[in-house]
């Protein structure tokens, strides 16, 4: 019974004339784009959870940063003119011991 079956689709199949273009139906494009879209608004909480991590971590990372920076800019003022001569050398070991 099944090799009847697939005789008589594949018969069917022989028989088809030339193949008809297949095109989207009216208005499909437009229905994907506002799905889309409208699940972009009500995301499932886990984006929006995301995003502000994602967020918070690089203003966290931009601040220490900027702090580094700027304490190497000052030890880098400081140090520059004590190294000139022995003694202060010996006076800025002191002062970090304590």
């Amino acid at each position: 019974m099944k090799d009847q079956k697939i005789d008589r689709l594949l018969r069917s199949a022989a028989q088809a004339s030339e193949e008809v273009p297949v095109h989207m139906p009216f208005g499909f494009d437009t229905r994907v784009v506002a799905l889309w879209r409208a699940s972009a608004i009500k995301a499932n909480g886990l984006t929006p959870l995301l995003r502000r991590v994602a967020l918070l971590s690089a203003a966290v990372i931009v601040i220490s940063t900027v702090a580094a920076v700027r304490e190497a800019r000052q030890n880098r003022e400081q140090l520059g003119d004590s190294f000139s001569n022995e003694f202060a050398i010996a006076d800025s070991a002191i002062q970090d011991e304590f």
